[in-house]
């Protein structure tokens, strides 16, 4: 497919003018037009690019791309070389942010749902640009043992806030840095709020307002939407797909 089908099929697909974001969502770095293999990765770190281009690819997708509105507007050292060698070998850059999060079926949110074994997964209306989910446990668990289960599925030690002997039952989430919707899910009265970050702030939300708390990695938490939406551009337009991770403990 062109680089300009493959642009105009994610804007809609992804619903992308529906949201406010801190980055371009679509096309960041132009590359050829004719793509036949994708490379998809969470960050467009320089190890995801160096990959990319090991593995001959046309275009790479992520979810942190670049240009994001707190960043410096030159393009000086280390964003100099990614941006170079995007260039030198004509690869296309797109980067997906909230709309990824978001997506009912693709979206980062959606698929932890889904790897976590959440049941009734499902948006929580009118909050957030619809990027905070809530669902339940299928059997009520321990908030300990909660906290080993998320380590264990997601290969990264998380960091729970609360107390450990507490039932949990129900569970809102937001992948990534969103700890402070930890205040919304306490509202709703949820059990349990799951992110990737925690901020020094976020102990004291937990405590106070009796939610149990997991800090789950940004990284970790947000590595399942950016290749089921590989997949699925794989499977619908035929092309070659590589999902590449480039591990992050944080």
């Amino acid at each position: 497919m062109t680089q300009t089908e493959l642009s105009q099929y994610l804007a809609e697909y992804l619903q992308v003018a529906n949201f406010k974001d801190y980055a371009p969502n679509g096309l960041q770095v132009e590359g050829k037009k004719e793509i036949r293999t994708i490379v998809t990765g969470v960050t467009a770190c320089q190890a995801l690019i160096d990959e990319a281009i090991k593995l001959d690819a046309d275009a790479i997708l992520v979810h942190h791309g670049f240009f994001w509105k707190s960043e410096a507007e030159v393009i000086v050292g280390m964003k100099q070389k990614r941006i170079k060698a995007l260039l030198v070998n004509d690869i296309n850059l797109f980067g997906y942010h909230l709309p990824l999060d978001a997506h009912p079926d693709v979206g980062n949110n959606a698929q932890l749902g889904k790897v976590l074994g959440i049941d009734n997964a499902r948006v929580i209306e009118g909050q957030a640009q619809g990027l905070i989910w809530r669902g339940e446990l299928r059997v009520p668990v321990l908030a300990n043992e909660l906290t080993h289960a998320i380590s264990h599925t997601l290969s990264r030690e998380c960091l729970h806030l609360g107390d450990g002997s507490s039932l949990v039952e129900t569970i809102a989430w937001c992948t990534g840095g969103a700890q402070d919707y930890i205040d919304v899910a306490a509202s709703l009265g949820i059990d349990a709020f799951i992110s990737g970050e925690a901020s020094e702030r976020t102990y004291h939300c937990a405590v106070e307002q009796g939610i149990q708390y997991y800090g789950a990695g940004h990284h970790a938490t947000e590595l399942y939407g950016i290749q089921a939406l590989g997949k699925h551009l794989a499977d619908k337009f035929d092309l070659s797909h590589h999902f590449v991770d480039i591990s992050n403990p944080v």
